[in-house]
């Protein structure tokens, strides 16, 4: 079966058939091609409904929950998005689909230099990259940004880090998932004028996220 069949499967039976309804994240997911963002060994799995190994103890993470987060995020294209965990660059492409511009970090800088290498590639050009500590967000990224409308992790905290809180703008929304190294829950924060207000929107799992504010590696 062709790729393009197999995708337009994966949307109707794994993301709108359990329920996401957002059409602009329906149509990123129709446009970007989940297989050029994984090795060739797997190109054949790249349209299941699981996360994939993408080298370095990472994943490319599972469909359907990269379809709930985008959606819990309500994205635009007037709104600028931080995304800490780069990984394949999958998710990072859909971000730039549905947002002005979109701020990615990523610990590994092998992955984010081949992650870049194929957003590049594929002609993106709203995409600023940082290899650095996805805990403390763009600290020190270029260009200087210090609010974000979204920010979205794609990596398990133990708790919400504060750097990443202060990064988000005030109306903004954070979309993370938190618990322990096994299994999280996926949390939105959302940052009004005096305060935040956290949601919980079910269990999930996530490689962990490293850093001064996430877990240390073992």
């Amino acid at each position: 079966m062709k790729f393009e069949d197999q995708r337009k499967i994966m949307i109707r039976d794994q993301i709108a058939g359990r329920g996401i309804k957002d059409k602009n994240v329906l149509n990123a997911f129709q446009k970007v091609e989940r297989h050029l963002f994984v090795d060739d060994d797997v190109k054949h799995l790249a349209y299941n409904d699981s996360p994939l190994g993408i080298g370095r103890g990472q994943t490319i993470s599972q469909p359907y929950m990269v379809a709930t987060m985008l959606e819990l995020a309500d994205l635009n294209k007037e709104q600028i998005v931080l995304e800490i965990g780069t990984g394949s660059g999958y998710q990072t492409a859909l971000l730039a689909e549905l947002a002005k511009e979109v701020y990615t970090v990523e610990r590994i800088d092998f992955l984010i230099q081949r992650a870049k290498s194929t957003l590049v590639d594929m002609g993106y050009d709203n995409i600023f990259y940082k290899s650095g500590d996805g805990t403390l967000g763009w600290e020190g990224g270029f260009p200087t940004c210090s609010k974000f409308d979204r920010i979205i992790v794609a990596a398990g905290a133990p708790v919400v880090p504060a750097s990443l809180r202060d990064q988000l703008a005030i109306g903004g929304k954070l979309i993370i998932p938190a618990g322990d190294r096994a299994m999280q829950e996926l949390i939105m924060v959302e940052r009004t004028e005096d305060n935040f207000l956290e949601t919980r929107h079910g269990g999930c799992m996530f490689v962990p996220l490293i850093g001064e504010e996430g877990w240390h590696e073992v």
